[in-house]
């Protein structure tokens, strides 16, 4: 072999052995300091419904609960609006609710509207969704001041 072959087997080998240094320090830092949150923003930058919105909106709707409201847990006082395409409530970032709760999935729980009303879906987490006492699965029906328990962290439908 010539020595310029020997000499980029050997800067090659020595980028490879950087990269995988790189990754390592990258994994490390990330086990160390966790997940990274973002804050969502609307597109408007309010995620309250203005007063035309509220006028527009099918009075069924209206009825219904609006939002939901951390009551207990890390995240007490935080409100979230219940929207069409649904809540989904989890310790991922892509979640609409992120809870700081080491009892919950990433993908915990989500809920969602139907025609008759508000559902939730428990996502097959280990811990379990509880309304009351009683474990949630599929479909379970929620009215106005239904309370969720998910690990620590009691949620509440309300107007």
């Amino acid at each position: 072999m010539s020595e310029l072959t020997v000499t980029a087997i050997r800067l090659g080998l020595l980028a490879l052995l950087w990269a995988f240094v790189f990754s390592v320090v990258g994994v490390l830092r990330g086990d160390l300091y966790g997940t990274r949150v973002l804050a969502r923003r609307g597109s408007g930058g309010s995620s309250t419904p203005s007063r035309q919105e509220e006028r527009r909106a099918p009075r069924a709707i209206r009825r219904g609960p609006t939002h939901l409201a951390v009551t207990e847990g890390s995240l007490r006082g935080t409100t979230v609006p219940l929207t069409d395409a649904g809540v989904l409530i989890g310790r991922n970032p892509e979640c609409a609710l992120v809870l700081s709760d080491d009892f919950a999935s990433g993908r915990h729980a989500r809920i969602y509207r139907r025609d008759d009303g508000w559902y939730v879906d428990d996502l097959g987490s280990t811990n379990g969704t509880f309304a009351g006492n009683q474990r949630v699965g599929q479909e379970f029906k929620l009215d106005v001041g239904s309370r969720l328990r998910i690990g620590q962290t009691v949620l509440e439908l309300r107007k």
